[in-house]
């Protein structure tokens, strides 16, 4: 017989005082230690969810708890609120080209009265701006029908095409699917805003149906960017929940994001196959993601070092053994990143941090070695699979535009985070079409620069008019 069951303590049982025991005894007292293991292991699973928060996991800021909300340590007496003494300020630049220009000159002197002459050469400048009071404008069309006389028969004119589309002009319509896919307005929400600040009621109904146009007329501005997504030689992955009425299970959305364009996807799994589609099965470039399944299969990939940092956290905030390995994994991560931000920012030369970079990642191999052997089944865990993985942590270093974090495509899906929870999802695929499209459409002129509505504009004037649709590719 062993001791292996027995607790290691100072008052353990001797191997001669564990021969002395009866077996029914050492059944008994090994099943004892079994359940109290398997305690000891549940009750630390419970403690590390208790303790999960933004920094230490997945977890957005805004479901920590405020015991959990990071502290600054104040270097000094507390400061008032607003701008700081010293701080330049920032003011309201003037324009030249004004719509009306009123002069308040004084008649006369405030001292004797005598009449005051001439012009001030630098008058003080006052420039107010005032939005007009919007009234739409109703434009009637008249189709006449008319009786040859020669033969009788009867010829009605015809309205065209882009006319007899809708009862709403482009900008209208264009506002309305603005509104909703930029600001997360809701169906009422924007039929109110148009019904109070312009003027012009529109039934939620009405809005509904639009919404399916604008979508249709996004479908092959959409559309085109797929193989240029697949061609991408640098991207960012990711995924989030997603709820759709009478959809069988949970929905998701993706997005892909590469340097110059943005791609969004509501799909019905989480699976790795959502992610060949999106990519291509024989995808050839680097895609930053997280440590997700789904993406096992790429033959590059980045790890988010945010997602790393994380992890780093958790496993010092388990104590014991793990804390070293926990705490010199984040100091060296975090000088890591902000090595990497001064690339970046350009105050750093890149040959300066490739000549420090073995250094660091010297130090980060050693430490998760040494994870491996501590006490802590999870910390050994993540360190055993971080070194298997060794060379998704450092492309960013050799690959021009790939970045250690996931950051960009996290920063994607967060207006359709915040757009999920005020909107409960999507109604129908109709709706969930609408939500992937203006989305891609609003990221993708975000980086390009470009103005949103312009382009829903010219989208929708194509789109009844017959004509093909403008292009979201970018323009060198």
């Amino acid at each position: 017989m062993t001791n292996e069951f027995m607790p290691p303590t100072e008052s353990a049982i001797t191997p001669e005082e564990w021969q002395q025991t009866p077996v029914r005894v050492q059944r008994w007292i090994r099943a004892v230690w079994s359940e109290n293991q398997q305690l000891r292991d549940t009750v630390e699973q419970l403690r590390e969810i208790a303790q999960r928060n933004s920094q230490n996991s997945s977890l957005p800021p805004s479901q920590d708890r405020p015991d959990q909300k990071p502290t600054r340590e104040a270097s000094g007496p507390p400061r008032k609120r607003g701008g700081q003494p010293g701080h330049p300020g920032h003011h309201r630049a003037l324009v030249d080209e004004v719509d009306e220009v009123i002069v308040y000159k004084p008649i006369q002197c405030e001292r004797c009265g005598a009449l005051l002459l001439g012009e001030d050469p630098a008058p003080y400048r006052h420039q107010v701006t005032e939005l007009p009071i919007v009234q739409p404008t109703v434009t009637e069309y008249q189709v006449h029908e008319l009786t040859c006389s020669c033969c009788g028969q009867r010829n009605r004119g015809e309205l065209p095409p882009e006319i007899a589309a809708s009862q709403f002009g482009p900008n209208v319509i264009s506002l309305a699917g603005y509104v909703m896919g930029r600001f997360r307005l809701s169906k009422r929400q924007a039929a109110d805003l148009l019904a109070e600040c312009f003027a012009l009621p529109m039934a939620v109904g009405t809005v509904v149906n639009q919404q399916q146009v604008i979508s249709a007329a996004l479908a092959a501005p959409v559309a085109e960017l797929e193989p240029v997504v697949k061609q991408s030689p640098v991207c960012n992955m990711d995924e989030t929940s997603w709820r759709q009425r009478g959809a069988q299970r949970r929905s998701w959305l993706w997005t892909v994001v590469t340097p110059q364009v943005t791609l969004f996807r509501i799909a019905s799994s989480r699976s790795g196959q959502i992610a060949r589609e999106l990519l291509g099965e024989d995808y050839g470039g680097v895609a930053g993601t997280d440590r997700c399944s789904a993406y096992t299969w790429l033959t590059y990939r980045q790890y988010c070092w945010s997602h790393l940092l994380r992890d780093f956290q958790k496993i010092l905030e388990r104590g014991g053994d793990s804390y070293p390995v926990g705490w010199s994994l984040k100091l060296q991560a975090d000088y890591l990143l902000m090595k990497w931000a001064r690339v970046r920012d350009g105050t750093l030369d890149y040959v300066d941090f490739l000549a420090e970079f073995p250094t660091i990642q010297t130090q980060i191999r050693h430490w998760l070695t040494l994870g491996l052997a501590v006490s802590s089944s999870h910390t050994a865990e993540t360190c055993r699979r971080l070194l298997a993985a060794d060379p998704d942590l450092w492309r960013f270093v050799s690959v021009p535009g790939l970045e250690p974090t996931n950051n960009s495509a996290e920063r994607a899906l967060r207006h359709s985070v915040i757009w999920r929870r005020t909107s409960h999802g999507t109604q129908s695929d109709h709706g969930s079409r609408f939500v992937e499209r203006i989305l891609t459409v609003v990221e993708t002129c975000r980086q390009q620069q470009r103005p949103v509505f312009d382009f829903l504009r010219q989208a929708l004037m194509a789109y009844r008019a017959g004509q093909p649709a403008p292009s979201l590719l970018p323009v060198l």
